[in-house]
């Protein structure tokens, strides 16, 4: 294994990150609001918000699974258990303990075996749970008139919206949380500039300089 400076995450890739991002911020914001955990906003206009923030967001998440179908970096999200449980003590234990990170970095394997997981339920499950109920919520008089079960149904549907909600919440602040393992700064500033040190197998090295060597910065 070689040890290089490599331009790993594409423009794309930073935008779609941290438009999500700010997106997601938008979506807590208003929802706290909604929820009466604030008066910063009129709920009418937090209603708005909130509706311009989640469309814009699934937008995004069209163009970001058509980037992923066809650049194949979907392939970072395939789970595997070879080092998983390696990770799990790392972040359970030795993390408190200052011991260095059992997992390096490569070009073809930007994630960890924990945070494929954590990634991968994010996008199969939480989003999904997210987008069909926050869908059949804003839309819930077109499709459901006026029944005996109508407010048990709207019920039903707005505590699935909610409880997605705080399970995204509690994955940003986990995630936050985790940048401040180790060097805050090391761990931001990739997704900044798209420049990370990573490893590189003899096949990755050789690939890049033949294919692509302006990734290679170092």
């Amino acid at each position: 294994m070689a040890e290089r400076l490599v331009n790993i995450y594409t423009r794309f890739e930073r935008f779609w990150h941290w438009a999500q991002a700010l997106l997601i911020f938008v979506l807590m914001f208003t929802g706290l609001g909604l929820h009466g955990m604030h008066h910063l906003l009129y709920f009418g206009q937090a209603v708005t918000l909130h509706t311009i923030a989640a469309v814009a967001l699934m937008v995004l998440w069209v163009f970001a699974i058509f980037w992923h179908l066809t650049t194949g970096t979907w392939k970072h999200y395939v789970p595997r258990r070879d080092g998983l449980w390696r990770m799990v003590r790392f972040y359970a234990w030795g993390v408190f303990r200052c011991e260095p990170a059992p997992y390096h970095k490569g070009y073809w394997r930007k994630h960890n075996p924990l945070q494929v997981l954590a990634y991968l339920s994010l996008k199969l499950v939480l989003f999904p749970l997210m987008w069909v109920s926050g869908l059949a919520y804003l839309t819930y008089n077109l499709w459901q008139p006026g029944t005996a079960d109508a407010s048990l149904k709207l019920e039903l549907i707005a505590n699935a919206h909610l409880i997605s909600g705080y399970l995204i919440a509690s994955f940003v602040v986990l995630h936050v949380y985790l940048l401040t393992v180790g060097h805050f700064f090391e761990h931001l500033r990739p997704m900044v500039t798209g420049v990370e040190k990573v490893d590189l197998s003899p096949e990755e090295e050789a690939y890049l300089e033949a294919d692509e060597p302006y990734r290679l910065k170092g």
